[in-house]
């Protein structure tokens, strides 16, 4: 039986979906497996039974939440490593149990892949039916009355984009080679995400933009919040790849959210030092990785403990994204800043070996 490397989300979920399912007593909106108050459980947990998909305020998820329960589609909107489209996974389980309908947005995305396409060799036998038709995931959606998702719109092209105007406006999909239209069923919605670094690449149009709520995603506001995301992924991480438990140590993962967050914001913990910030994004996700490629190191090529030399190579990874200003950020703020941390001692020394 192969095991699959990383399961959509109402799979590894399952059994929360199906224990919230039953003990939901709550008006649900058409089309929707839970109520708008189970599918917030769901996502931010109950600290008993439901485990927290995302860690963040609450009153973000319910905006988004109601925002599905409306006529009005949703963006979401932060910068790289802001859980955008791990909490667009898990609202579109909770709501649909179906997460993959997906428009993966891309500088080459076609307009087919919002519309439809057509199995030419059908179309040259039969001409134009349904059956040589290929729908889009937001064709079946609609069809079928679950959550489209569309992973970074502003990548795609504007042409593309505008595709969309016509399905959240008057939630049709017109099919002109056949004379006839698709109709949104009860529970059709679209979520999509988009980068607030990638706003200059194709910004959306005016009409567009008018169909969504718009919700924006902090960045983690303390260093603990942060820490218990960073420990959370990476716990989850693990188990997909069959690593040993244990391995991840709390104060190597405060460590490395000090150093992003500080980088981060160009400014030390203590706020008394102001440093340089590298060109990357210094977010979340890329600390989460940091912190995983360190525990896999620390598990076949160490003791079996997360030490500063398992994280040191991942961390100059993520800083130095160009060689040579991003390297200069890099030494600067380890001979200003880590150099004299009493208790980084070992820390220094390993990123300093890293980057020789």
């Amino acid at each position: 039986m192969t095991t699959v490397l990383r399961p959509h989300a109402e799979d590894q979920y399952a059994d929360e979906l199906e224990m919230l399912a039953k003990t939901d007593d709550r008006p649900r909106p058409p089309g929707w497996r839970l109520s708008p108050w189970a599918v917030t459980t769901y996502v931010l947990g109950d600290g008993d039974r439901i485990t927290p998909k995302y860690v963040g305020p609450r009153r973000i998820v319910e905006v988004a939440v109601a925002t599905l329960a409306t006529d009005r589609a949703l963006l979401l909107l932060g910068v790289p490593g802001t859980a955008k489209t791990w909490l667009s996974e898990h609202l579109a389980a909770a709501v649909s149990g179906d997460s993959t309908l997906l428009v993966q947005g891309t500088a080459g995305t076609p307009e087919e892949a919002v519309r439809y396409g057509w199995n030419y060799a059908r179309l040259l036998a039969e001409g134009p039916s349904r059956a040589a038709m290929t729908p889009s995931p937001v064709m079946r959606a609609m069809a079928e009355g679950r959550l489209a998702r569309v992973e970074e719109l502003t990548r795609m092209p504007s042409d593309v984009q505008d595709a969309l105007i016509t399905v959240l406006s008057e939630k049709t999909l017109p099919i002109p080679e056949l004379g006839e239209e698709v109709q949104a069923a009860r529970g059709f919605n679209v979520i999509a995400t988009a980068n607030d670094r990638d706003r200059g690449v194709n910004d959306l149009s005016g009409a567009l933009r008018r169909r969504f709520n718009t919700v924006v995603l902090p960045v983690p506001s303390t260093p603990e919040e942060e820490v218990e995301i960073v420990a959370r992924r990476v716990a989850q991480l693990g188990r997909s790849l069959d690593l040993p438990e244990g391995v991840a140590g709390i104060e190597e993962i405060r460590r490395v959210v000090t150093v992003f967050r500080e980088l981060r914001s160009g400014v030390t913990s203590d706020g008394r030092t102001r440093v340089k910030s590298p060109s990357g994004t210094m977010s979340t996700a890329e600390a989460i990785s940091v912190v995983t490629n360190g525990v896999a190191l620390a598990a076949h090529f160490g003791d079996g403990v997360l030490r500063p030399a398992d994280v040191a190579g991942g961390i100059l990874g993520a800083v130095v994204q160009d060689p040579v200003p991003d390297r200069v950020v890099w030494q600067e703020y380890l001979e200003t800043v880590i150099r004299d941390r009493e208790d980084w001692r070992d820390f220094y020394r390993a990123c300093r070996d890293a980057a020789l």
